[in-house]
């Protein structure tokens, strides 16, 4: 029979053919539905167990696939099954893509996008052309693309470039397939390394975790082991210990205690603790580590283990923030006395005692620290120290760390505020920021808003700009949740009392009697919000009790698609965002956008080989900083189309569009609900915080207090009173190790 031959008894069977159609495929297990077309026409005359073959003569086939491709071959090995929803298909044990043979295949091949500079249109024109030489001309007489109408040098330089990539990452995905690796990081791995990728993988598969992002030690390892390296190798145990202290880096700490790293990367490594900590002294000489000797009151005992860069950054700011606030500052005349009374009168205010006082230390001090929560009145201190300093013609610079706070500030200055890498000029070209101490920012004075977010490497990067004769205001609500990124630098500046600071606690903004502002203090004095109006209040915070988890998400869908858009107005898309403790779980953000993602983007389909699930019209938030994009962990956007002929997905945020190739797309999670740890320093017209029992590993009193305070019209908590009741009395800050503090101190 052509291509195959019939099993009765569901023996093992080679069938060859033609990918017309992929169905489904799971770039994470590699679990592919496909329709394939038998070599030879109709695979089978007489169907089995009665099941009727499909009118068009194609075969389902499922199972993992490495490589699938519209219009590639596969050679197949598996067994006939009966699915009792779908019927009979070919279970797939195992699959080798090969190159298509048929003009058929060649067109559909080249028209799927796979090959950037060719749609369906150029694939005809070129089978049309060169037939069954098609691809032998793409690959070794390129110079005859040209001899197609619409082809110029650089379509066909696009095409060449684009066809040797492919190729590329075909080779090193058949490689890493039979190692565990799954396609997307196959991409990923060629990208980096080309066509030297299988070399330096078999070398020291260890560089991936380090080098190639979203490739953790885990699946290193496993390549590792598959190449024959034995647990107790030293380089093992190097990967090993520098994956926990990059974990324990995402969990905000700057560094371990050597004890600590020890055990933990024993257990990761389930090789001896001695072995562990045998090897630290290479790391250290090579400058991958850096052990310290612990100092002050830093917890843990016992030698400190930093990765170099976080050592350096964290001495580093250090030792700027001490040479600034010693540095003579420029000279900026101002009465104090009398440019407090004119600022007041120019922005229609009248300062309180504390504002006044920090008014002054911001306008007086090299450094000054302002803290506070909401309505406290810091961006009015903003303004008047701003419009104080440019009345004497000097000149003062405001920013953030994401694009939504840099906005919310500039709204609230009246000035224009950047975020701190459009501050600082990120250059791809150059590989770093172009403002540092060879060319520092011009400004008199610097203004940095959201400082809570700020962790210690983005700090670093940005004292490195400041010039020694400015002063520098720093603000920030220090009773938020701190930088997602390693460090605790508001804290810890604080903590040091070695710089000037005003912690702000009188409410100034309760003239309109928004309850969001008044449960926001509540809260974070550990307080039961209220529900019930006080006379003459705003009604903007609202509380829905509910339960189990099953009865919170039918809550917080009805409230986002159809209750909060129908009773205030807002876009249940734009201007609504959820928030919620944890990723997973009925009611964690994955879920939660699965629900919510169907309910307000109905019909919308996966885009084609964009990793995630992307669809036109799906609320997007970008994930890690991708300097090259200029977009920024925290980012949120919507998709807005895609390009399937050059393979790039379009993305805009705040009316600015970012085009991902189709191999970024995992930087973008969908948004619809999102962590309360991801929506720091966003603020937005209206949110729905889930507060839940089931969340309970994670309730504290920070963690409720940033979320409620990141509503600007209305907040509304959906869960049960027990939850807030637990998440109050848990105020202890979870602690990280840094040492910053120590060293202001020091």
């Amino acid at each position: 029979m052509a291509g195959g031959r019939r099993s009765a008894d569901g023996e093992v069977e080679k069938i060859r053919g033609l990918v017309e159609r992929i169905t489904f495929r799971n770039d994470e297990n590699l679990y592919t539905v496909l329709r394939l077309r038998p070599s030879g026409g109709r695979e089978r005359k007489e169907p089995l167990l009665s099941t009727k073959l499909s009118a068009d003569g194609l075969v389902t086939a499922v199972g993992p696939v490495p490589l699938a491709e519209v219009g590639g071959e596969l050679a197949l090995e598996g067994r006939w099954i009966v699915d009792p929803k779908f019927g009979e298909q070919f279970r797939i044990e195992r699959a080798v893509p090969l190159p298509p043979t048929t003009l058929e295949g060649m067109e559909l091949y080249l028209g799927s996008g796979l090959v950037h500079g060719i749609g369906k249109e150029f694939a005809k024109r070129l089978v049309r052309k060169f037939g069954s030489d098609t691809l032998d001309v793409i690959e070794n007489e390129p110079e005859k693309l040209r001899s197609v109408p619409g082809i110029g040098p650089k379509r066909a330089g696009r095409i060449v470039k684009a066809w040797e990539a492919q190729q590329g990452v075909r080779d090193v995905m058949l490689f890493l397939h039979s190692h565990g690796v799954t396609p997307a990081f196959a991409v990923r791995i060629y990208k980096r390394y080309g066509r030297d990728a299988i070399a330096r993988v078999k070398r020291n598969p260890y560089v991936l975790a380090s080098e190639v992002h979203g490739i953790g030690f885990k699946l290193a390892d496993r390549v590792a082991s598959k190449l024959g390296i034995k647990k107790e190798a030293p380089e093992r145990i190097a990967a090993g210990l520098l994956y926990t202290l990059d974990e324990a880096a995402g969990d905000g700490h700057c560094f371990l205690p050597r004890s600590e790293l020890c055990e933990t990367a024993s257990g990761i490594l389930e090789v001896d603790v001695d072995a562990v900590d045998a090897v630290l002294p290479a790391l250290d000489t090579a400058g991958e580590i850096v052990i310290a000797r612990r100092q002050g009151e830093a917890p843990g005992g016992g030698d400190a283990v930093y990765l170099k860069k976080l050592e350096f950054s964290e001495s580093r700011v250090a030792r700027l923030l001490k040479d600034l606030l010693h540095a003579e500052a420029n000279p900026v005349p101002v009465d104090a006395d009398k440019a407090l009374p004119w600022a007041e009168k120019l922005l229609g205010i009248t300062l309180a005692p504390l504002q006044a006082s920090a008014v002054r230390k911001a306008i007086e001090k090299k450094i000054c620290v302002i803290t506070g929560g909401p309505g406290t009145g810091k961006t009015t201190i903003v303004r008047a120290v701003a419009a104080i300093i440019r009345r004497k013609r000097a000149k003062v610079l405001l920013c953030a760390p994401t694009g939504r706070a840099a906005k919310r500030l500039s709204e609230a200055s009246r000035m224009e505020a950047k975020t701190i890498h459009r501050l600082l000029r990120w250059s791809p070209r150059e590989g770093g920021f172009q403002h540092d101490e060879s060319s520092p920012l011009e400004c008199d004075l610097l203004v940095v808003d959201e400082m809570s977010m700020v962790d210690v490497n983005l700090m670093h990067s940005l004292l490195r700009a400041v010039p020694p004769g400015a002063r520098l205001v720093l603000v920030g609500d220090a009773d938020q949740l701190p930088s997602v990124g390693p460090g605790n630098v508001l804290r810890d500046i604080l903590r040091s009392h070695r710089v000037p600071s005003v912690r702000l606690e009188e409410i100034f903004r309760q003239k309109g009697g928004s309850m969001i502002i008044s449960n926001a203090h509540r809260i974070n004095r550990g307080m039961m919000p209220e529900t019930e109006t006080a006379e003459g209040a705003v009604l903007d915070y609202f509380f829905v009790d509910r339960k189990e988890p099953e009865e919170v998400l039918s809550a917080v869908t009805e409230l986002v698609t159809t209750r909060i858009p129908r009773k205030w107005g807002f876009d249940p898309v734009d201007e609504v965002q959820v928030l919620t403790p944890m990723h997973r779980g009925i009611i964690g953000a994955q879920n939660l956008n699965r629900e919510m993602s169907q309910r307000l983007n109905p019909g919308a389909k996966p885009v084609e080989g964009v990793r995630g699930g992307h669809r036109i019209g799906d609320k997007v938030m970008q994930v890690r900083n991708n300097y090259d994009l200029d977009v920024y962990n925290g980012d949120i956007g919507r998709v807005t189309g895609a390009d399937t002929e050059e393979r790039k997905l379009s993305v805009t945020f705040d009316g600015r569009t970012v085009l991902y190739d189709y191999g970024e797309t995992d930087e973008l999670l969908p948004a619809y609900a999102v962590s309360i740890h991801k929506s720091q320093g966003s603020e937005f017209p209206a949110v729905v915080v889930i507060v839940s029992t089931s969340h309970y590993i994670m309730l504290q009193r920070n963690l409720i207090y940033t979320a409620v305070t990141r509503g600007k019209k209305l907040v509304v908590v959906c869960g049960t009173k027990k939850a807030i009741a637990i998440a109050l009395k848990n105020d202890k800050v979870r602690s990280r190790y840094t040492a910053l503090a120590d060293r202001l101190r020091s």
